[in-house]
């Protein structure tokens, strides 16, 4: 059972370093919606952040499902064991 806990702490930690790379690679982002011809580069550039905003969105929302599901699959785990153990305690 520690190892499931290990498990559980890693994806989480992974989940939260996710959020963390995501936070550092917004941090020189341009909100303003560049149209005009002249701003070329910085459309370039725009299009190239949100993608990579895309993909790490993707795998962090994806992770973050897979970490509460695991964790509710954990918890279950537990409360069985500890209603069996009850169980076994009254006979």
């Amino acid at each position: 059972m520690l190892t499931l806990w290990i498990a559980w702490a890693v994806l989480t930690i992974a989940v939260i370093t996710l959020a963390l790379f995501r936070k550092y690679s917004t941090r020189n982002e341009d909100s303003v919606v560049h149209l005009a011809d002249a701003e070329a580069p910085v459309i370039s550039e725009q299009v190239t952040v949100a993608r990579k905003l895309d993909k790490i969105d993707y795998w962090g929302k994806t992770l973050t499902v897979v970490d509460i599901a695991f964790l509710a699959v954990m918890l279950g785990i537990v409360f069985y064991n500890a209603w069996r153990t009850s169980l076994e305690t009254i006979k």
